[in-house]
């Protein structure tokens, strides 16, 4: 019965944040009043290579990809570390992380570009693009 209903619960999950906006071409702003945020990052682990993602494509781990809980699908953000300074930018096709304090999941490539593949987690600031 607990089975039942979190594979239910997962479904609901999946189908509400499912878009098909902001996908590869096209490029969306950041929400007006939306100046950034701080918390963790963390990276995808290579399991989910090639795995669809909420926005419908799939996810490729040398991309420069995040996932994050509300900005539109093809939203650019600019990622920096705040302990060495390292910054990225990566485009918005998932959702997540569902973890407490995390604000963000990169992918490995941006992972790599912020020296965050040994520290698994790491201090940002999210800023618009």
């Amino acid at each position: 019965m607990i089975r039942v209903a979190l594979v239910l619960f997962m479904a609901v999950l999946i189908a509400g944040c499912a878009g098909r906006g902001g996908g590869q071409g096209e490029r969306v702003s950041a929400p007006s009043g939306w100046n950034g945020e701080q918390g963790q990052a963390s990276f995808y682990a290579d399991r989910y290579h090639g795995r669809q993602t909420a926005s419908g494509e799939r996810h490729d781990r040398n991309a420069l990809t995040a996932a994050h809980r509300s900005l539109p699908f093809g939203t650019h953000v600019r990622v920096t570390r705040l302990d060495n300074g390292r910054e990225t930018v990566v485009r918005i096709n998932d959702r997540g992380p569902f973890v407490r304090g995390r604000v963000i999941d990169v992918s490995r490539r941006a992972a790599e570009e912020l020296d965050m593949i040994g520290p698994g987690v790491v201090n940002v600031r999210l800023t618009p693009e």
